[in-house]
């Protein structure tokens, strides 16, 4: 800790003795002799340059959002709130190309399809709009498709599963942007010993940022028996199209009591 402190030291004392000499120099300019200001010219075009490239990646990458950041609107009374990890840093391998079916994208996306012949790509992408609050997005192009379907699964955590009952609503929020429209529907599947309850909202895409809730007070849920959850994306008519999932969260409330 003392090496790490007197390092910190070191370095601050070096860049107010830069400082220091530079402030010198510029109000030495102009009594300076011109063959000395000719060097000191020079010197100072160099040190500008490099200060330039500096500046340039330090305002690209403090302008972005921060990876790792789990900041993002939810209700005030929810329970539990999460965003997924793809769209919260970054991933070992960041797009898979002619994906096959059961492809996975890091821990908790799996993309589905029937596809004899793949020509679909994956790739996660980091987000750099200044309205972007998640540090990556997830971009899914598709060009010829000759399936039946398509479908982007999203394994929920342990913690969504905690204490879940009929009383709760479940949340997702997404950002979506596509190249031309297509319908995508959001279905929540929750395994309670040997059942899976499914609950299908069809994606209002009329408005970039979406929402949809799962009330599971109209399930047969099992409040003793749950024991994962997960949330399909599917997509209907995805031939030749782009379409980036800019960010994705969820979000668990209980039910007003009347």
């Amino acid at each position: 800790m003392a090496r790490q402190w007197g390092g910190r030291w070191m370095r601050q004392a070096l860049q107010a003795a830069s400082l220091r000499r530079w402030s010198r120099l510029a109000g030495a300019a102009p009594d300076m002799p011109l063959a000395e200001l000719r060097s000191q010219r020079s010197a100072a075009r160099r040190l500008r340059l490099r200060l330039d490239d500096l500046l340039h990646v330090a305002e690209e990458r403090l302008a972005l959002p921060l990876v790792g950041n789990s900041a993002f609107p939810r209700p005030a009374d929810a329970d539990w709130a999460w965003r997924p990890e793809l769209w919260r840093g970054p991933l070992p391998q960041p797009g898979i190309a002619s994906v096959p079916s059961k492809a996975h994208l890091g821990a908790e996306a799996t993309l589905f399809h029937d596809c004899p012949r793949s020509e679909i790509t994956l790739r996660q992408i980091r987000n750099q709009r200044e309205s972007d609050l998640a540090p990556y997005g997830l971009r899914l192009d598709v060009f010829r498709f000759s399936g039946s379907y398509l479908s982007l699964a999203v394994d929920l955590p342990p913690e969504a599963c905690a204490g879940l009952g009929r009383r709760h609503l479940i949340r997702v929020d997404t950002i979506v942007e596509m190249e031309k429209p297509l319908e995508i529907f959001a279905r929540l599947n929750i395994r309670h010993g040997p059942n899976t309850e499914q609950i299908v909202r069809e994606l209002p895409l009329n408005a970039e940022e979406i929402n949809a809730e799962f009330d599971l007070a109209y399930t047969r849920l099992n409040e003793k028996r749950v024991e994962s959850m997960w949330l399909d994306l599917i997509f209907e008519g995805p031939e030749m199209n782009q379409v980036i999932l800019r960010d994705m969260t969820f979000s668990r409330r209980p039910r007003a009591e009347f």
